[in-house]
């Protein structure tokens, strides 16, 4: 089972990579106006999400405990960051301020699961 979870963490990384490299190559585009959702960022968010379900489920599974609360928080802020992301995926620009928001949200989602222990 442990390595089951591993595979899965593994690709968890994987996921917020592509989604946050996604973000931070379109940090020059985003300077000059002309910043858009990429592809990668909203895979690597759907990718996120669904290795997340995943890992709660081997997890409880594995008679481990889980943050339910941290869990939430954590499910919450990547469903606004996916709902952010697909619906502007086809946008030629988004908004500043919106790129701005998932780059952040995103940034506070690793925060939140690398420091609440």
């Amino acid at each position: 089972m442990d390595v089951l979870i591993n595979v899965f963490v593994a690709l968890h990384i994987i996921g917020i990579a592509s989604l946050l490299g996604g973000f931070l190559t379109q940090m020059k585009a985003m300077g000059a106006g002309t910043a858009r959702f990429t592809p990668a960022m909203l895979h690597g968010a759907l990718t996120m999400l669904v290795t997340g379900v995943a890992l709660v489920g081997l997890n409880q599974a594995d008679d481990q405990t889980v943050n339910n609360i941290k869990i939430g928080v954590k499910l919450a802020l990547l469903i606004v960051i996916l709902g952010l992301v697909y619906v502007k995926r086809d946008e030629e620009k988004v908004d500043k301020g919106m790129f701005v928001t998932v780059g952040a949200l995103t940034t506070v989602n690793i925060f939140l699961a690398t420091l609440w222990t």
